[in-house]
C-alpha cells in the first residue's frame, strides 16, 4: 500500500495548525461575548437528518456526500455541513423545554465530494453559529453583528462585503421559482449543464451560478424575489436593514444572494470578498423558521451563518495580516553541552514547564551550533545555555533570540523564575 493521503485532503502542519487554532480561539471568544455556548456535534449523522434537512433537490445531497452503509444496514453519511446536526441535537435533547431562546455555536470538519481548488477542498473547517427561539428580526440583526464583529476583530473588515437578501417564505419563493422557470425555460440551451438541471430541481441556484454564459443570460431577468415578497417579508427584510443602520454595519442588498439550501425563509446573507476568486464566500446564513419542525421539531424560529476557516485564512494571507496569538506563551530553549549538563537540562525544563512555560530541549549530545540552529528554527524568544563547565561554577548563559544579547546569571535565578516574564526582565 502506498502511504498517500486521499485526493481533496490535507495534511496540516505547524504553523498553519496555529493558525487555525487562532482563529477559532478569537471566532468563540467573540460568539461567548453574545451569550452563545458551544456543542460538539458527532461526524457522522443518520443521512436522513441531511437529507431532510437540506433538501434533496441540493447538490450537497444529491453529489456531495460522503454516504455508505453500515454493517448493521444503516445508511449514515459524514456531516457536510453543520446546521442539520445542531438541530437534531436541538429536538432530540429537547432544548426548546429548556429556555425560550437557545444560543449555540459549533466547530469541526466538514467533508463534500466536490472537485478541490484553492478555498475548496473535500475536507474543510467550519465555524458555525445558530439562535432558536425568535421570529424577530432584531435577531437577525444580532447574528450578523457577531459575524461582523468576528470580521471585523480577525482583520477583514476592509477586504470583505456583506450581501443581504430575502427569500420570502416557501409560497413567496415558489412563485418566483415558476416565473424564473417560465423565463430561463426558452433558454434553456445556453446555460451549462448543472444549471440546466436545477431549471427543474431548484432554480434559485442559476441565480448564483458562477459560470459566464448564466451570469448574462440570468442578468436579463426582468424580475427580482422582492417583487415577489409578501407584506410581511418586506417588513421583515426592512426592519433588518434598519437595525443593521442604528449598528453602522455596511451592507448592500443583493438581490442573487440565494443560499443553496432549501431550510431557508427570509434572510439570506454572505459575506464575500474579491480576492479569492470564484471561491468568494468567506461566511453566509440566514433565517430558517421552518426546519426545525420538517425534522421532527415543534415550530421554532432560527436563523444563523458559518465560516470557512480556509477562506478567512487565505485571504488573512492574500492582504498580509500578520496573525499574532493572543496571550500565546514564548518558547524558551534549553541548550546543553556535555553529558552532566544534558542531564541538568532535562531538569530545568521540568522545573519550567510545571510553572506553565512552553520549553524545548535537545534528546541528545549535539553540537552548540546545531541547538542554537534548532532554536532560531522553532521561534525561541530566548535559550538558556549551560555546558558541564558552567554547571560547576552553577551558573548559566541566557540569550535573548530577538537581539542576540547573552548575558550570564547564577543557577539558583532559574529557580527564581514564575513565567516569560521574568525572562523579559532579565534580559
Amino acid at each position: 500500500m502506498k502511504a498517500a493521503r486521499l485526493h481533496g485532503f490535507k495534511d496540516i502542519f505547524h504553523p498553519e495548525t496555529e493558525k487555525l487554532r487562532l482563529v477559532q480561539s478569537k471566532t468563540k471568544e467573540v460568539f461567548e461575548r453574545f451569550g452563545f455556548s458551544e456543542i460538539i456535534i458527532p461526524i457522522l449523522e443518520l443521512s436522513g437528518v441531511y437529507s431532510t434537512g437540506l433538501g434533496d433537490t441540493t447538490d450537497i445531497v444529491q453529489k456531495e456526500m460522503y454516504t455508505f452503509e453500515t454493517k448493521g444496514g444503516e445508511w449514515v453519511s459524514m456531516r457536510p455541513e453543520g446546521t442539520a446536526g445542531v438541530v437534531r441535537a436541538f429536538i432530540e435533547h429537547s432544548l426548546y423545554r429548556k429556555s425560550p431562546v437557545t444560543k449555540l455555536y459549533y466547530s469541526g470538519e466538514m467533508f463534500r465530494h466536490e472537485k478541490p481548488q484553492e478555498g475548496r477542498q473535500r475536507s474543510f473547517n467550519q465555524i458555525g453559529a445558530e439562535l432558536f427561539g425568535s421570529k424577530d428580526p432584531l435577531a437577525d440583526s444580532e447574528i450578523i453583528a457577531m459575524l461582523w464583529l468576528t470580521i471585523t476583530e480577525l482583520g477583514l473588515s476592509d477586504h470583505v462585503e456583506l450581501e443581504l437578501n430575502s427569500i420570502g417564505k416557501p409560497a413567496e419563493r415558489n412563485r418566483y421559482k415558476k416565473a424564473l422557470t417560465d423565463f430561463l425555460s426558452p433558454k434553456k440551451d445556453s446555460l451549462c449543464e448543472n444549471c440546466q438541471n436545477r431549471l427543474g430541481t431548484n432554480p434559485l441556484r442559476i441565480l448564483d451560478c458562477k459560470t459566464g454564459t448564466c451570469r448574462e443570460v440570468t442578468s436579463e431577468i426582468p424580475f427580482s424575489i422582492r417583487d415577489y415578497l409578501s407584506k410581511q417579508s418586506s417588513e421583515h427584510l426592512d426592519a433588518l436593514t434598519s437595525s443593521l443602520g442604528e449598528k453602522s454595519i455596511p451592507y448592500r442588498l443583493n438581490p442573487r444572494i440565494v443560499r443553496g439550501l432549501d431550510y431557508y425563509t427570509d434572510t439570506v446573507f454572505e459575506v464575500t470578498t474579491d480576492k479569492l476568486g470564484s471561491q468568494n464566500a468567506v461566511a453566509a446564513g440566514g433565517r430558517y423558521d421552518l426546519l426545525v419542525e420538517r425534522m421532527g421539531g415543534p415550530e421554532t424560529p432560527a436563523v444563523g451563518f458559518a465560516m470557512g476557516v480556509e477562506r478567512i485564512l487565505l485571504l488573512l494571507d492574500k492582504i498580509g495580516t500578520r496573525r499574532n496569538s493572543p496571550g500565546k506563551k514564548q518558547l524558551v530553549c534549553i541548550i546543553h553541552i556535555g553529558d552532566e549538563a544534558r542531564g541538568e537540562a532535562a531538569r530545568i525544563a521540568d522545573s519550567l514547564r510545571k510553572k506553565g512555560m512552553r520549553v524545548e530541549t535537545e534528546y541528545e549530545n549535539k553540537s552548540l551550533k546545531s541547538q542554537m540552529r534548532k532554536a532560531n528554527r522553532t521561534g525561541a524568544g530566548y535559550s538558556v545555555i549551560i555546558g558541564d563547565d558552567e554547571l560547576r561554577k552553577k551558573v548559566f548563559s541566557l540569550r535573548n533570540m530577538r537581539t542576540g544579547e547573552e548575558k550570564t546569571f547564577p543557577l539558583k535565578k532559574l529557580a527564581d523564575l514564575r513565567g516569560h516574564g521574568d525572562f523579559r526582565k532579565l534580559l
